[in-house]
C-alpha cells in the first residue's frame, strides 16, 4: 500500500542522471507537496524532460533516490495514480477518439467518464473522428484527455500547449488551473513563460542540470532585482541604455532611481512613465544567461 498520510507527492533527493559523459541532472533536491501546481522552466537541454522522465519511472537515476507518493515511481500502484502527457506520443490512427479514451480508461480502477474527458479537453465535437483525421491541435488535446483518464492524483505535463492556437491554449490552461483547484498535484514543463506566470503556484528554473531558482512566480521575478522603466517622449533620445519603438522607450535596470534622475537632469520630456518589476521571461533570461544580457 502507498502511504496515505504523506504530504509529499514527489521527492528528489540528490538525483543525478548521466548519459555517458553528459550530466543531465546534477544532484538535485526537489520536494513537491500534494496539491501544488508547479511549472518547470529551463533552456533546451537544461534537464526538464529528464526530470519528468525520472518522475514517471521511464528512466532510472544514476544516483540519488526518488519517490512518488512515498514509493518507487515504477510501482504499479503509483502509476495508477499518475497521468502524463509527453512531447512524443503515439496512438493507432485507425481508432476513433472515443475508442482511444475508452481503451485508456480501461487501464485504471476509477476512470473519469468519457463525456467529462471530452469536455475537459475541449474535443467533444471530435469524439467520433478517426485519430488520423485530427488536426495537430486536436491531437494535442486528445493527449491531454488521455492523461486525465485515470482521474490522476498527479498530472505530469511536458510542453502541453505546443501546437495549440491562442483560444485552445487559454482553454487548456484554464482546465489545468481547475484540476489544480480540485486538490490534484500538477507538474508542467513549458517554454511559454507567460503560462507559468499565469497558472503556477511555484516556478522551478533548471539550467545545466541544476535548480537555480525555486519560488512563487513573484519571488522568482523579484530575485533578479531589476525593474523595467517605460515611457514615451516627443524627443529623440540617443541613449544606448534604452530600446525604443517609435516614441516609446524602455530599459531594464537594477537602479531605476539613478536612471530616472539622469533623465530628469538632462531635462528630457517624459510622458506615460511606468516602473514595473521584471517579467518572468526577463527573470528567466537573467537567471540562465549568467548575467550576459544587457542591463542599464
Amino acid at each position: 500500500m502507498i502511504a496515505a498520510g504523506s504530504d509529499e507527492a514527489v521527492v528528489f533527493r540528490g538525483i543525478s542522471k548521466k548519459y555517458g559523459a553528459l550530466v543531465a541532472l546534477d544532484a538535485i533536491d526537489l520536494h513537491v507537496p500534494r496539491g501544488q501546481n508547479v511549472a518547470i522552466l529551463g533552456p533546451n537541454g537544461a534537464g526538464k524532460t529528464t526530470a519528468i522522465s525520472l518522475m514517471l519511472g521511464l528512466r532510472k537515476a544514476s544516483a540519488g533516490s526518488l519517490s512518488v507518493f512515498g514509493r518507487d515511481p515504477q510501482d504499479p500502484a503509483v502509476r495508477s495514480r499518475v497521468g502524463s502527457m509527453l512531447q512524443c506520443s503515439g496512438l493507432p490512427e485507425y481508432l476513433r477518439v472515443d475508442e482511444a479514451l475508452a481503451l485508456f480508461c480501461s487501464y485504471y480502477p476509477t476512470p473519469l467518464p468519457i463525456g467529462e474527458l471530452l469536455e475537459l479537453a475541449g474535443i467533444r465535437e471530435t469524439a467520433g473522428k478517426r485519430i488520423a483525421r485530427l488536426s495537430g491541435g486536436q491531437l494535442q488535446r486528445l493527449y491531454f484527455a488521455l492523461a486525465l483518464c485515470g482521474n490522476p492524483d498527479l498530472l505530469v505535463l511536458d510542453e502541453p500547449t505546443v501546437g495549440l492556437d491562442v483560444e485552445a491554449r487559454r482553454a487548456l490552461l484554464a482546465t489545468i488551473a481547475e484540476i489544480s483547484k480540485r486538490g490534484r498535484t500538477v507538474v508542467m514543463s513549458t517554454h511559454y513563460l507567460e503560462e507559468a506566470d499565469a497558472v503556477a503556484d511555484r516556478v522551478i528554473v533548471i539550467d545545466r542540470g541544476r535548480i537555480i531558482a525555486d519560488g512563487t512566480p513573484s519571488e522568482v521575478k523579484g530575485a533578479v532585482g531589476r525593474k523595467r522603466i517605460s515611457f514615451t517622449s516627443p524627443a529623440a533620445i540617443d541613449d544606448e541604455r534604452f530600446v525604443h519603438s517609435g516614441n516609446r522607450y524602455e530599459a531594464l535596470t537594477e537602479s531605476p532611481e539613478r536612471l530616472l534622475r539622469d533623465l530628469f537632469a538632462r531635462d528630457i520630456p517624459i510622458e506615460n512613465l511606468t516602473v514595473t518589476g521584471a517579467t518572468l521571461e526577463e527573470a528567466f533570461v537573467a537567471l540562465t544567461s549568467g548575467g550576459r544580457e544587457h542591463v542599464a
